[in-house]
């Protein structure tokens, strides 16, 4: 399969990649029909998913089962008249019917808008509004079809809702409706054609502040993704990846379709209705799963946990990416399991931007290198290039043309885009240093950063130093306007189990954080709760904070 699509696949060093690699885009292609069709037709019998869930049901689906039911999902939503262009919401945590709708999508060329199941009724009718939004498929859960059925009434260009494991009053079974529909679904042709630069997805990014932007990409979008998957995950042809994220974020086409379809990789699905780490880790063991990808967040959790009593064997490769990654997560993972965890970065626009790839040593705590396709700079106010140590905005370089996977815009909004992209150069707001030898390391978001007494102070250094101590678990860093020195540090802290706030602890982080990092960027102020403000996306709203300080 990945013949089809690159130039070639193996490379013998970072450089020979970075220069090398090519993708090669078929005439309007489809990942629909181009990927999960012929892989179906040339290989019928191969896993595409592994689902499972905490009460212990479970099933895989071939590629020729995928095929089949995406058609049979496809003429369920022609008959209800949905057809090229037209806008449908998933809201479907992850349920296994998320693969058959938004491939459905793909085939009649219709709009996915991936969804969380967490939105309320103000959420979704936002989205509804601004996007035109046509058709929900959404679980059948209370408190989501409420939401969903409240939103209705505020949202005239909504006309159809279908339910997903269980009935709903006034909505129609999707789940019904497939059994009895026929699996029959030819390629459309002519001006129900789909082409490489038609919208595929839109996404609703949760941003940190203000109202979501409508990210829309393409239908090259999947192959940018051959970077991600083969290059960073690293996943085997035959094997099993698992990513973790619910069917509503972005993530997910990171980690659990595009890419590892394409190189051969099944992907495992683990629909759980709350986190545990220990329970995640027996999924991850008795599935023999091959390859692995989360957010730090998740590979915090795993390391308070006895790795030691977890058989890795099957497990080659891990990556991590969503927010920075602590250097002690990193040491601490490495030191149970033999596993360096592969960092990489990018955002809902783009695909995998930085990473650490096969050819590299990982620094813990750095980005990596910029990956293929992607010409990734570091820029001073004057869109100037950094030196080397100095920070700057990180910059994508757009004057020889758009990165496969990168995002075409802004729905319907030209001066968002133009405000972000301009000059040939889409600024991404995520702040970083280049070292000596071409690692990337984050140092916050442009609004992050903080200006204490002249100093510039990033607040990811200081919450990497903070989670060196055993008694915090999260944190989050933030500013607090000064008199004297215009802004002092402020940590905002989760503190693990067996520890409890005390003016005893206070002095004792603060003390950690001098001997760790540069004595100036300690927190002045420190503050313990129960947990941190997050997007449902499961980011830190550091600007949540921000506000009820200033």
């Amino acid at each position: 399969m990945l013949e089809r699509f690159l130039s070639q696949e193996a490379f013998s060093s970072y450089e020979d990649f970075k220069e090398k690699y090519k993708i090669k885009v078929p005439e309007n292609f489809n990942f629909a029909y181009d990927v999960v069709d012929q892989i179906a037709q040339e290989t019928p019998e191969k896993p595409s998913l592994v689902w499972c869930n905490d009460l212990g049901s479970e099933a895989t689906y071939s590629f020729k089962e995928m095929q089949d039911y995406s058609c049979k999902a496809a003429n369920v939503l022609k008959s209800l008249g949905i057809k090229k262009g037209d806008k449908v919401m998933l809201i479907l945590k992850r349920r296994y019917e998320f693969w058959f709708a938004i491939l459905a999508l793909h085939r009649i060329g219709a709009i996915g808008i991936p969804a969380t199941h967490q939105l309320t009724s103000k959420d979704i009718v936002y989205r509804c509004n601004a996007a035109g939004i046509k058709m929900i498929i959404s679980v059948a859960e209370e408190e989501v079809v409420k939401h969903i059925n409240d939103a209705g009434q505020k949202s005239p260009t909504l006309e159809f809702k279908l339910s997903v494991n269980g009935k709903v009053d006034g909505w129609y079974d999707f789940d019904e409706m497939l059994e009895k529909t026929s699996p029959d679904f030819p390629r459309p042709a002519g001006d129900e054609a789909t082409h490489t630069d038609d919208t595929m997805l839109i996404y609703f990014t949760s941003g940190t502040s203000g109202m979501p932007k409508m990210v829309q990409h393409d239908f090259t979008y999947p192959l940018g993704h051959i970077t991600t998957a083969k290059y960073w995950q690293r996943v085997i042809d035959g094997g099993l990846h698992l990513t973790v994220s619910d069917t509503g974020w972005m993530k997910s086409m990171w980690g659990k379709i595009y890419g590892q379809w394409i190189c051969g990789s099944a992907v495992l699905v683990y629909d759980h209705e709350k986190f545990n780490a220990k329970e995640l880790l027996d999924v991850m063991i008795k599935h023999k799963i091959t390859t692995f990808c989360a957010p730090p967040t998740i590979y915090r959790f795993m390391i308070k946990e006895d790795l030691t009593k977890f058989d890795f064997s099957s497990i080659k490769h891990c990556a991590i990416a969503g927010e920075p990654l602590n250097p002690e997560v990193y040491s601490q993972f490495y030191k149970a399991t033999g596993l360096k965890l592969k960092e990489g970065y990018g955002q809902t626009e783009l695909t995998l931007v930085v990473g650490n790839f096969e050819w590299m040593e990982p620094k813990p705590g750095s980005m990596g290198k910029p990956a293929p396709g992607y010409d990734v700079d570091v820029v001073d106010e004057n869109g100037s290039t950094c030196e080397v140590g100095e920070e700057g905005q990180i910059v994508i370089r757009t004057d020889k043309g758009k990165s496969f996977g990168m995002f075409s815009g802004y729905y319907k909004d030209d001066a968002l885009t133009n405000q972000v992209w301009h000059d040939n150069m889409y600024y991404t707001g995520d702040m970083a240093w280049r070292d000596e030898d071409g690692y990337l390391w984050f140092v916050g978001r442009a609004d992050d950063v903080i200006k204490s007494s002249g100093y510039r102070i990033g607040p990811f250094e200081v919450e990497s130093a903070l989670i060196e101590h055993p008694a915090v678990i999260e944190c989050a860093i933030t500013a607090v306007p000064d008199p004297d020195r215009g802004q002092v540090v402020k940590a905002t802290v989760v503190l693990s189990k067996g520890y409890t706030p005390s003016q005893e602890l206070v002095k004792e982080l603060q003390n950690h954080v001098k001997r760790v990092t540069a004595p100036y960027k300690y927190p002045r102020i420190i503050e313990f709760v129960d947990e941190l403000p997050k997007t449902i996306s499961g980011k830190i709203r550091r600007v949540e904070i921000r506000e009820k300080d200033n």
